[in-house]
């Protein structure tokens, strides 16, 4: 595919719309004091998108139907569950659910 003006404009156009939107809100709360309840609650909001995320890839939805289980998700996400819990250490969780997954695949 030949990129062409359009297309890099476009994708220029896309870059910059998508730093913005995380640049502008960093630069206009760093001008005020929010409220500690405020605080507190975005203090959820990396948990509650990691939950969807995960809950996401282990159950599988089909139109009229129950969710089903995708246990190969499921048994690379315990252990990887444990690592977070006892390392909290956001490259020790990487590489272990990494290693897990290559695990899960290569046997099953």
């Amino acid at each position: 595919m030949a990129v062409t003006i359009k297309v890099l404009w476009a994708i220029i156009g896309c870059g910059l719309v998508t730093w913005l939107s995380r640049v502008i809100p960093f630069v206009l709360v760093k001008n005020f004091d929010l409220p500690a309840w405020l605080i507190r609650y975005l203090s959820f909001v990396p948990l509650v998108i990691m939950t969807a995320l995960i809950m996401e890839n282990i159950f599988t939805h089909q139109a009229h139907q129950l969710p089903a289980v995708n246990y190969e998700n499921l048994l690379a996400t315990l252990p990887t569950f444990l690592a977070a819990i006892i390392s909290k250490s956001l490259i020790v969780i990487v590489v272990v659910g990494i290693i897990c997954m290559a695990l899960v695949r290569l046997i099953f």
